[in-house]
């Protein structure tokens, strides 16, 4: 009863029962909490510049390959050490929500797929983030972090569907929440699922990971003296079509003003560092460059 005696309402997941309330699943979360690590254990709150409390983090397929290979295949060390700097900020109270692209497995516009339809040539690319986000999924539960994967694409056996409050409950559970299978529907990118993922789930920020530290006023692999910025517009970006994420993705952050952060993911620690606040790499915001 509430303080006017009327019954206390509970919120659930759009008609469907919490899938934690089953036997199997309490029985390994209690398991995964006993070990230390999960949201029951987080201890005490760390003393970096913790600027964000709930934050999309966007994975290129490419970042899950081997770091001396060309771009293709999963490498599980790679992986783990994502697994790893992810969990010690979930363990720090942040709410961690990733989309996982799928290039390093199969890209639908590459050379591999001319003369396939376009349509089924992304739904190819799809599957291919399901594959990443598995793998991600099972190296954060070995590190010891509860997580969940949903995927636009039903596939009830490996994932759950997305459904948005269900992926609330799970962030305000302390849960790291994988979305897989881009948005579901062709055409669209990843980057394009993480700004509206993020648009959903009142995301703060969304981090764009990537293989260099920022974005610069020219490219630097052909101008040496190009300088990185640390801050630049939504507008500018688009007006330059600077390469940051795709259109459709910039503008969508921009009319939910959602900063986007743009990092050098293979510069070890720099997750967990950009997603602490600290600075590094770019921030595209509304506002003039700097």
């Amino acid at each position: 009863m509430n303080r006017d005696g009327g019954p206390v309402e509970t919120v659930q997941s759009e008609g469907e029962d919490d899938p934690d309330d089953d036997e199997n699943q309490t029985e390994v979360h209690t398991e995964i909490e006993a070990r230390g690590i999960g949201p029951a254990h987080r201890g005490p709150a760390s003393s970096s510049p913790q600027k964000w409390k709930r934050v999309l983090v966007k994975l290129s397929g490419e970042a899950f390959a081997p770091v001396s290979g060309n771009g293709r295949g999963i490498d599980p060390g790679v992986v783990e050490g994502y697994a790893q700097q992810l969990g010690s900020l979930q363990a720090e109270g942040i709410e961690i929500a990733v989309v996982v692209g799928g290039g390093n497995l199969w890209r639908g516009l590459s050379d591999a797929a001319v003369g396939m339809d376009r349509v089924t040539a992304d739904y190819m690319g799809m599957l291919a983030t399901v594959m990443n986000a598995l793998a991600l999924h099972d190296a954060l539960e070995r590190t010891g972090v509860a997580t969940r994967v949903q995927s636009a694409i039903s596939m009830q056996e490996i994932a759950e569907p997305f459904i948005r409050r269900r992926a609330l409950h799970h962030l305000e559970k302390g849960r790291v929440v994988i979305f897989a299978g881009g948005t579901g529907n062709p055409y669209f990118t990843t980057d394009t699922t993480a700004a509206l993922r993020a648009a959903e789930i009142g995301a703060e920020v969304v981090f764009k990971a990537t293989n260099v530290d920022g974005v610069y006023n020219a490219d630097p692999k052909k101008v040496p003296d190009a300088r990185k910025l640390s801050k630049i517009s939504f507008t500018e970006v688009l007006h330059r079509d600077l390469k940051v994420m795709d259109a459709a993705a910039i503008a969508l952050c921009r009319d939910n003003a959602i900063p986007i952060v743009v990092f050098d993911l293979t510069c070890d620690g720099n997750l967990r560092s950009a997603v602490r606040g600290e600075n590094i790499g770019t921030r595209v915001v509304e506002g003039r460059e700097s």
